[in-house]
């Protein structure tokens, strides 16, 4: 059976087969995921919700019915989010959908202690704390409680929204969980954050409103960058050369690129309360990614959060294995147009000077499809770090037969590569995107992706247009040019844990290997890269260094050793020599 035999039958399959969960409208989304719903907006009985778990799984159903799928089946043009766009390192988008929702809000595992809080924000009472404890039936204060809590919901919203507000919760005690889905819409409407935090009972309840999250920014970078060695005091130059990159990378390790005030807040604000050991959950929307990222932390055994994102996402026509097994489990929430709730955890990684990606803060963890009526997650599914797709979508933009749209060096819009220009932008999006995967992944797609690209950018027919545009098609070939040299330094550093190719080597065949390395890339540094040349001397010297190499080759004398162990010596000269020579070419490149 063919590709496209197997793609139709796929497709067909899809539009044939009778879904019991179809979903046609938002209001019948998730229906059947556990919450005792009354309507599109209440439930039929009090909710208990004791615990961070707890609100993060009611909280994933309401934000995900109101900010994800209501947009989407009441605008016609929901800009539905590309599934690289959810791959780190991740991309500004420079477009804000004003018609879109957005929002951000914290959560605490414990009572909110008013003064004690390290921020501001406007505080709702639960009625639980007050009629909890007074006695009788009636408690006399639960009117003007309920009062207060409106008129301080009310305060913050749009004028033109006072007296809806007023005419369905004016005698409603909003801080209820039970009343947030039908509030959302207004919430929605409010500026800054929302608070939610256990009432002394140990139930949740919405415990604030326009919350402020304290940042810290210029100070939060200038320590990270002086603890992880890109910043040195009063020195402006290193400082000046370094800042984006610590700035990017900062922000990467909560789930966000250098983005708006809304986003780099709760970044910020969850770095200050995990570092606080804070048991809590910050969430944030933006109108920019349309996307929810949650940072969590439940343990303070990790170093950061847990970061993840949920967004509505098209799964490309050519995983037709994944299409199948989403359409026959109902997960689409719109299967014409292949769409799915998609949630991304992600891991983080402590920044290594030495290490050849050391720009990488996240990667993907793990990948859940959530479904649309039932909530449950399908695991098994490689949506969004699947090769042959990034590969398919080099090629199209090689041909000018790619479509889409990327941000080019954070302040362009390019739109399709109908042009050589245009092309080579994307090919910069493409490189600087994915340039971590390309030095890690497979030796087979790395050599499908050297093949495209040389074809590409060495092809005789485009010199003279390439020659037109020399400063963009030197950009490109410089991205291209560092990959190809961190590809290598990548083999040295799993040479230095004698791993070459996936299999153990012994002493020997680790520096011989080293060395063929190195006289390799020795003459590939006419483009020169200082981060690259440094760990080639870093993971050389630790090579150098071994003790158990130094002790039982190094320090004997020939007639001590065997033919290997001479050989070993002989190698080991060799590497020595050739580490000088490229601690030379960066002392000559820095003077």
């Amino acid at each position: 059976m063919t590709d496209g035999t197997r793609a139709a039958l796929v497709f067909h399959h899809i539009y044939t087969a009778t879904f019991a969960h179809m979903l046609t409208r938002w209001e019948d989304s998730f229906r059947e995921c556990g919450l005792p719903w009354k309507d599109d907006v209440s439930f039929d009985e009090p909710l208990s919700v004791t615990s961070l778990d707890q609100l993060r799984d009611f909280l994933d159903v309401v934000h995900i019915r109101h900010c994800l799928l209501r947009p989407f089946f009441e605008q016609q043009d929901y800009p539905l989010i590309d599934s690289r766009e959810l791959l780190p390192s991740f991309e500004g988008d420079l477009i804000e959908y004003k018609n879109l929702p957005g929002f951000c809000m914290v959560a605490f595992g414990r009572p909110m202690n008013y003064f004690q809080e390290i921020f501001q924000y406007d505080k709702l009472h639960s009625l639980l704390d007050v009629t909890g404890k007074a006695e009788g039936q009636a408690c006399p204060l639960e009117n003007n409680i309920i009062v207060q809590n409106t008129t301080t919901l009310q305060n913050r919203l749009p004028k033109s929204l006072h007296e809806e507000f007023r005419s369905r919760f004016g005698k409603t005690d909003v801080s209820q969980l039970e009343y947030y889905p039908a509030l959302m819409p207004l919430l929605l409407e409010m500026d800054r954050g929302q608070v939610m935090a256990q009432d002394s009972f140990g139930f949740y309840h919405l415990a604030g409103v326009y919350a402020s999250f304290p940042s810290d920014l210029d100070s939060e970078i200038k320590r990270f960058g002086l603890h992880i060695g890109k910043f040195a005091v009063g020195d402006n130059e290193l400082y000046e050369r370094n800042r984006l990159f610590v700035y990017q990378f900062l922000m990467e390790l909560y789930g966000f690129p250098i983005v708006s005030e809304r986003r780099t807040s709760s970044a910020l604000f969850a770095r200050r309360l995990h570092k606080l050991g804070e048991h809590f959950m910050v969430r944030v929307l933006g109108q920019t990614d349309r996307t929810i990222t949650t940072i969590k932390n439940g343990s303070n055994l990790r170093h950061y959060p847990t970061v993840d994102k949920i967004a509505l996402v098209p799964v490309e026509p050519e995983q037709t294995d994944a299409i199948a097994d989403l359409a026959q489990g109902g997960y689409f929430v719109d299967e014409k147009r292949r769409v799915i709730i998609l949630k991304v955890t992600y891991r983080q990684h402590k920044f290594n000077a030495d290490n050849v990606r050391q720009e990488r803060a996240l990667s993907v963890e793990r990948q859940e499809v959530i479904h649309p009526v039932t909530g449950q997650a399908l695991t098994h599914l490689n949506i969004i770090k699947d090769t042959s797709n990034m590969f398919l979508r080099l090629n199209d933009i090689v041909r000018g037969e790619y479509s889409g749209r990327i941000i080019y060096k954070r302040n362009e819009i390019i739109e399709n590569t109908d042009t050589d220009e245009k092309r080579l932008k994307f090919l910069y999006a493409w490189l600087s995107k994915h340039q971590r995967r390309i030095i890690g992944y497979s030796d087979e797609f790395y050599a499908n992706v050297v093949k495209v690209l040389d074809n590409y950018l060495l092809s005789p027919d485009r010199y003279e247009v390439f020659g037109s545009m020399h400063e963009l098609y030197q950009e490109v070939w410089s991205k291209y040019s560092y990959i190809q040299q961190a590809r290598k330094v990548r083999y040295l550093e799993d040479i230095q844990d004698r791993i070459y190719k996936g299999e153990r080597i012994s002493y020997g065949t680790m520096l011989r290997e080293a060395v063929e390395l190195l006289r390799n890339l020795k003459f590939e540094i006419v483009s020169y890269f200082d981060q690259l040349v440094a760990s080639v001397i870093a993971t050389g010297e630790s090579m150098l260094n071994d003790r158990y190499l130094v002790r039982n080759y190094i320090e004997k004398r020939d007639e001590e050793l065997t033919e290997y162990g001479r050989d070993i010596k002989r190698l080991y000269g060799k590497l020595v020599a050739l580490i000088d020579e490229f601690r030379a070419i960066r002392r000559s490149r820095r003077e």
